[in-house]
C-alpha cells in the first residue's frame, strides 16, 4: 500500500524497513507499492517513482533484501491518470492545484473523478504512445533493480482503468468507443512490457473487476479482458474492484471480491489473485483449497501485522521457515 513517504520518487530507509519486515515475517511475495512511471503519474508529490535510472539503487537494495529472506521481490507500476496531483490521505486527499505544488492531471477524457477536482487534460495520440514507452522503461528499470515479478496496475480508477471503463472514457479515436478500443492501451502496454523483460519473468495485472456503478465495467468485461491480457503476455490477474467513479455503490464485507477472482479464473482460464477484507488464516486457506483463486494478496492486514504468515502457519498447524535470529520465539 502507498506510503506517501518519497521525495522526487525516491525510495528511502522507511521503504526498506517497511517492506523488509514483511519478508522477514514470512510473506511468499512482497510487492513494492504503486510506483509511478512518470512524475505526472503520481497520486501525490510524495509517491514512489521509477521514471529515472537514479531511482534504481535504493529499489535494488530493497529487492535484494526481500529476496534474501526467501520472498519474491515484486513491484507494481502505474500511472494515476486523473487521480493524480492530490494531497496525502492524512491531509484530506483532496485535489492539489498547481498553485500549491500540484500539476495538471491527464486522462482519456476531460472528466474529473470528483466535481471538486481539477478537470484533467485529454491525452493526445502521441502522448498515449509516450505513456506506453514510460511503462516499458519502468519495467526495464525494475528488472535491472532485481525484481522478479512486475505487476501492472490496471485498477482503482488509475489511467489504464480509466481508458477501459465507459464511465471515464468518452474518446472517439482508436482508444475510445468500443470495448476493443477501450482496452487497446492496456493491451499495448502489456505487449510493450513483455517485450523488454525476460521471457521467463512472470507478469501480473491488477484489475477492477466491476465498477459498482450503472453503465460501467462488468465482470463479463473482465473475463474478456483477462483472455486478451493472457494472450498479450499476462500470467496472473489480481481481481479487485471499484474506485473508478466517486458515486460507486457497494458494501464492504469479508471476502466480497473473491467471487470475481473465482469467475475470472474459471472463465478465462488464467491464474488469479484474491483480495478484499481477507484477514483470517482459515479464510485465506479456504479460498485456496476450494480453488477460488491461486494466490491471496493482502494489504491492510499486513500493515497491522507484518508477521501474519508466521502466525497463520502456527494456527493452521503448518511448519514454515522463520529467521534464525528469531529462534528463541519459535523453539
Amino acid at each position: 500500500m502507498c506510503q506517501y513517504s518519497s521525495e522526487d520518487g525516491f525510495a528511502s530507509n522507511w521503504h526498506l524497513v517497511h517492506l523488509g519486515s514483511r519478508a522477514v515475517g514470512g510473506a511468499a511475495q512482497v510487492t513494492v507499492e504503486m510506483t509511478a512511471v512518470s512524475p505526472e503519474g503520481r497520486i501525490t508529490p510524495y509517491c514512489l517513482g521509477i521514471w529515472k535510472d537514479e531511482h534504481i539503487p535504493k529499489l535494488s537494495e530493497i529487492a535484494h533484501f526481500i529476496e534474501a529472506q526467501g520472498a519474491v521481490p515484486a513491484i507494481q507500476i502505474a500511472h494515476a491518470g486523473r487521480k493524480a496531483s492530490c494531497r496525502r490521505p492524512g491531509e484530506g486527499g483532496t485535489f492539489l492545484p498547481e498553485s500549491d505544488g500540484g500539476w495538471l492531471p491527464v486522462a482519456p477524457s476531460p472528466i474529473p473523478f470528483r466535481p471538486a477536482d481539477g478537470i484533467p487534460r485529454e491525452l493526445t495520440g502521441d502522448e498515449i504512445g509516450g505513456i506506453i514507452d514510460a511503462f516499458a522503461a519502468a519495467a526495464r528499470r525494475a528488472v535491472k533493480a532485481g525484481f522478479k515479478l512486475i505487476e501492472i496496475h490496471g485498477a482503482h480508477g488509475y489511467l489504464l482503468n480509466e481508458f477501459m471503463t465507459p464511465l471515464a472514457n468518452q474518446r472517439t479515436d482508436q482508444y475510445g468507443g468500443s470495448f476493443e478500443n477501450r482496452i487497446r492501451l492496456t493491451l499495448e502496454t502489456i505487449r510493450a512490457i513483455r517485450s523488454v523483460i525476460p521471457a521467463e519473468m512472470p507478469l501480473s495485472m491488477k484489475i477492477s473487476a466491476v465498477d459498482w456503478a450503472d453503465g460501467g465495467w462488468t465482470i463479463d468485461d473482465s473475463v474478456v479482458l483477462a483472455k486478451e491480457a493472457k494472450n498479450a503476455g499476462v500470467d496472473l490477474i489480481v481481481c479487485s474492484s471499484g474506485n473508478v467513479v466517486a458515486h460507486q455503490k457497494l458494501e464492504f464485507t469479508p471476502g466480497f471480491q473473491v467471487p470475481f477472482a473465482d469467475q475470472v479464473k474459471r472463465r478465462a482460464a488464467i491464474p488469479t489473485g484474491a483480495v478484499g477484507l481477507i484477514t483470517q488464516p482459515s479464510q485465506a486457506n479456504e479460498i485456496i483449497q476450494s480453488e477460488k483463486a491461486d494466490l491471496i494478496v493482502m494489504a491492510r492486514e499486513f500493515l497491522r501485522n507484518p508477521y501474519f504468515p508466521l502466525h497463520a502457519a502456527k494456527s493452521l498447524g503448518a511448519k514454515v521457515p522463520f529467521p534464525r535470529q528469531y529462534t528463541p520465539a519459535y523453539v
